[in-house]
């Protein structure tokens, strides 16, 4: 199982992302290998949002229709539970700047049990969470 967060979206679809070969690579072993795939629909807000700014609005909505199609994709939602827990680790990480996103994100991870995230944060490894890919989580 992994938890796919806002930048491996956004460094797949976006050529000119500095991750952007490195997320292809990690997206194409990803579907060879058949992990189970999670993400929320509060990093798929921000996915969305980030895309429309970046490449366009009907770019980022022709993104969002495949992504919500997809039957490979469990789109997890918190709770009210999860969002105040989240809170805790906001609080923890505000010197480092986490984002609420993230924050909420470390809460869904661990609730699935999910040791993964694919991302381009480092913030999820000092949530104590394995990187994939490892050698690019860098900070935001």
């Amino acid at each position: 199982m992994i938890f796919l967060d806002t930048g491996a979206f956004i460094a797949r679809y976006v050529a000119r992302d500095q991750y952007h070969r490195r997320a292809v690579e990690c997206w194409s072993s990803l579907e060879r290998s058949r992990d189970r795939l999670f993400t929320s629909n509060a990093v798929l807000n921000e996915t969305f949002t980030l895309l429309g700014r970046f490449d366009g609005y009907a770019f980022a909505a022709e993104r969002a229709s495949n992504i919500y199609a997809s039957t490979s994709l469990t789109i997890l939602r918190p709770t009210h539970d999860d969002e105040v827990s989240a809170i805790a680790f906001f609080r923890k990480f505000a010197a480092q700047r986490v984002s609420f996103t993230d924050c909420l994100s470390f809460v869904l991870i661990r609730k699935q049990k999910i040791a993964r995230a694919f991302t381009f944060d480092r913030h999820f490894a000092l949530a104590g969470f394995s990187i994939v890919p490892k050698e690019t989580a860098h900070g935001k």
